[in-house]
């Protein structure tokens, strides 16, 4: 089994992570498919340790955050048959408690891949962060330097308008 998680693509983990009410989750069934258990199994060790996820690690989605989820994700008829029920949406910290209470060796290893890219995202988005942020400061200095380079450009159209003098042609002269 530590091999099929090993090969466990990034891409896997990061197409099932959703972003609802501002923050970053994953939903129950998908977590249950990572981890190789029903999600019925999944969400009855939650029940059993409810004390363990508090809101701000887990909470289920509202009636009209699920039917708006269930319209944005393309699902078909199958698969809208184990959608009955709003599913628990687990944060990142929900996530590493769940490897405390499905204490497999595949949950414990999926975990670890799952906070690696929780991981990755946090520091893309501030390396993001920091681009737009400079970018800004370059809009403001832009702005503030927009007079000076409007005057240059005036400057460079006025010397590419002028006459061209007409001038003696320097040179050996040749007969043709």
């Amino acid at each position: 089994m530590t091999t099929k998680i090993s090969i466990l693509p990034d891409e896997t983990i990061i197409n099932k992570i959703y972003l609802i009410r501002g923050q970053k989750i994953m939903i129950d069934r998908d977590l249950a498919e990572l981890y190789g258990v029903p999600t019925r199994v999944l969400n009855q060790a939650v029940k059993r340790n409810f004390d363990r996820f508090p809101e701000d690690f887990m909470f289920q989605m509202s009636k009209d955050e699920f039917q708006n989820w269930r319209s944005q994700i393309v699902t078909s008829n199958s698969d809208k048959m184990g959608l009955r029920y709003a599913p628990f949406c687990f944060t990142e910290q929900g996530v590493t408690m769940l490897s405390c209470i499905l204490n497999s060796k595949t949950a414990i290893e999926v975990n670890i891949r799952i906070i690696r890219v929780f991981t990755k995202m946090r520091e893309m988005i501030l390396t993001h962060k920091d681009i737009l942020l400079k970018l800004e400061q370059l809009e403001k200095q832009g702005t503030k330097n927009s007079d000076d380079i409007q005057l240059i450009f005036r400057a460079l159209k006025q010397l590419l308008n002028q006459p061209k003098p007409t001038r003696k042609q320097i040179g050996y002269k040749t007969d043709k």
